[in-house]
């Protein structure tokens, strides 16, 4: 069931791949946006009545590197700055055209492009971004707090500022977000040094004692009335781990505890109820990793959940999906 009352901004969607996979110790989730155009994620945003202009797979082979010295400790970080600039430029473009963009990944390096263009869009709107972040990892590591330097772990840390990478992006501008904008959802495997640094940071994080305690409905709840209550625009930053690995097995960083099936399509038919969602990030699929296809096809289910896919036919709200300008 659909809703042909909801805007013009609403009802457009725009795919962009991002194959990057040298963020993470494990090679292959470069194959990601492939697999998921093959589990049908077009298809299915058209039978809800979305028009999807899908924009292929970016490329960095013929983007020059840059001069600054890199971390230490900061694997790949050459070419993860690459990607990072090409993703922010393509990513902000497709933001002023008013289409929603879902960007597929590739590994969660993704992201510090994808936020930082998404973040400079809404600012120029005059509204404020926030992240969730559903991930069975924090992702706040920086080159100081890093135990591996796999740069995929210091994603969420360089979307809210934190030094370190302050030359990813060279010349283009990054419009970070305040630590208060981040929702960590779903985190079960955090480095000492990295829970440090978002305790000093304050950062908002559900844990999955917490979903055991409360259930998803009610603290999901809670980051979409914060979102409401400033106006805001919600991001959605979704890695695949985020699920159990009975679940989605196709991930290079399985961590057992993970987010049911069932809880995972909760959460996404509550954001889609709510209105709050203005771009969406799927990450850490890997194709190499995964039975038959099975990650794949869950995940788009779960993006189909999100833009209104329902097993029984039942009101929505007229706002869903997608916040007006």
């Amino acid at each position: 069931m659909t809703d042909r009352t909801m805007p013009d901004r609403a009802r457009r969607i725009a795919l962009l791949g991002a194959p990057i996979d040298m963020g993470a110790s494990q090679r292959g989730t470069l194959m990601g946006p492939a697999a998921l155009r093959t589990a049908g994620l077009a298809t299915l945003l058209e039978s809800l009545d979305f028009e999807v202009v899908d924009h292929g797979d970016l490329s960095v082979a013929e983007v020059q590197d840059l001069t600054d010295r890199p971390p230490e400790k900061a694997n790949s970080y050459r070419e993860i700055q690459r990607w990072t600039r090409v993703v922010s430029r393509r990513a902000y473009e497709i933001a002023t055209t008013g289409a929603l963009p879902i960007f597929l990944g590739g590994d969660h390096t993704l992201s510090m492009g994808s936020v930082n263009a998404m973040a400079r869009h809404w600012q120029e709107c005059g509204r404020e971004l926030f992240v969730l972040w559903l991930d069975a990892h924090a992702d706040y590591n920086t080159p100081e707090t890093t135990i591996t330097a796999n740069m995929h772990g210091m994603s969420a840390a360089f979307l809210c500022g934190e030094p370190g990478l302050d030359g990813l992006l060279g010349d283009d501008p990054r419009a970070s977000i305040d630590p208060d904008k981040l929702d960590l959802f779903g985190a079960r495997s955090i480095d000492k040094l990295e829970k440090e640094l978002m305790r000093l940071r304050r950062i908002r994080i559900v844990d999955m004692r917490q979903i055991d305690e409360f259930g998803v409905a009610v603290l999901i709840r809670r980051v979409i009335e914060r979102v409401k209550a400033s106006n805001g625009v919600l991001h959605v930053s979704f890695d695949v781990d985020f699920l159990d690995p009975c679940v989605a097995p196709g991930v290079g960083t399985t961590v057992p505890g993970g987010a049911t099936y069932r809880e995972a399509h909760l959460i996404m038919e509550l954001l889609h109820d709510s209105g709050v969602v203005g771009s969406v990030d799927i990450v850490e699929l890997n194709p190499f990793l995964d039975e038959r296809g099975r990650t794949a096809r869950t995940a788009v289910e779960l993006i189909g959940s999100l833009f209104g896919q329902q097993i029984a036919d039942r009101p929505t709200p007229s706002n869903a999906i997608a916040p007006g300008e």
